[in-house]
């Protein structure tokens, strides 16, 4: 049984600060993750403009995000300006490479992809995948081969230009297992590895449940799945921040469990040869998240007979 860490980036001190505690804590435990990083600037403070989103506000009371984030990582591209991700912090990112886990693209800055790419135009969407990309090879000195859209969003255009890129997967979506997708007319070649199980943020507070119930909860959704391998995505500012102490439980559980904790290069590796079925991606939510995400929808085409 395997359980790929995804690990999203999002932030300048989730970058410095964050990314170096959990790398430490995968070193010590001797697993595998992979690191996708935000590299152009950190203009969180503008998400604040979601505060009209459905469950925005109740997210922001249930999961304490002045605490994970700081002020002043809650004022860059408001109050403050948005500092250059990968120019203050190229070191920490290639500090985790050099330690062996991989690293692969978030986005250039995270606000504007999350809050733009669904209802983007053609050059928008090249416009900001290729600054992201180029980037981070200017950050790392080679490119990259794997894209995880900043907050599961992503349109049309997204899928072709992963194939132009030449990836060797991506992570955009939420989903059950591995796929080729198509959303609207674009049928995408990139292979798809969707998110499988719920992030420690969506489980906080729901019903009361704390940090620590949150992780056992996850231990245990992953136990269910059997033989499926799953994918977990933790992100720098929460594992990496306030909830690092309690994170370590449900990596102790997995392994326990007989979970061997993988980065996502190796699920890619595994499908290799493989037919994959093909899955409309559809906008949709997702309990404890605010706003619609991609999700892996329907079958659309049958690999082997089944979907």
């Amino acid at each position: 049984m395997r359980l790929a860490l995804k690990v999203d980036v999002d932030t300048l001190r989730g970058t410095l600060e964050g990314v170096p505690r959990i790398a430490a804590l995968l070193t010590r435990l001797k697993v595998g993750a992979s690191f996708y990083f935000s590299v152009g600037p950190d203009h969180t403070g503008r998400a604040l403009k979601r505060a009209l989103r459905p469950g925005f506000l109740r997210k922001v009371r249930r999961t304490s995000v002045v605490a994970h984030y700081g002020w002043r990582t809650l004022l860059y591209g408001t109050l403050l300006p948005g500092p250059p991700i990968g120019k203050r912090a190229g070191n920490a990112m290639r500090a985790v490479r050099d330690a062996g886990f991989e690293v692969g693209v978030h986005c250039y800055d995270h606000v504007r992809w999350q809050d733009g790419v669904e209802h983007a135009n053609a050059a928008w969407t090249r416009r900001e995948f290729t600054r992201a990309f180029d980037t981070f090879a200017a950050v790392f000195g080679t490119a990259a081969c794997s894209h995880a859209a900043a907050g599961w969003q992503l349109n049309p255009y997204t899928l072709l230009l992963e194939a132009q890129f030449g990836l060797e997967y991506a992570s955009d979506t939420r989903g059950s297992h591995p796929f080729l997708p198509a959303m609207g007319s674009v049928w995408g070649d990139c292979v798809q590895i969707p998110t499988t199980l719920p992030t420690l943020d969506e489980l906080i507070g729901i019903d009361g449940m704390s940090a620590a119930g949150a992780c056992e909860r996850l231990r245990a959704s992953a136990r269910a799945a059997g033989f499926a391998a799953q994918v977990f995505t933790l992100h720098a500012e929460l594992e990496g921040g306030q909830h690092a102490p309690q994170f370590e439980e449900p990596l102790q559980g997995w392994l326990a469990d007989g979970f061997t904790i993988v980065p996502m290069c190796d699920l890619a590796a595994s499908l290799k040869g493989t037919q994959l079925p093909r899955h409309a991606i559809e906008m949709g939510e997702v309990p404890g998240r605010s706003g619609r995400l991609a999700l892996q929808g329907r079958c659309v085409q049958e690999a082997a007979g089944a979907c």
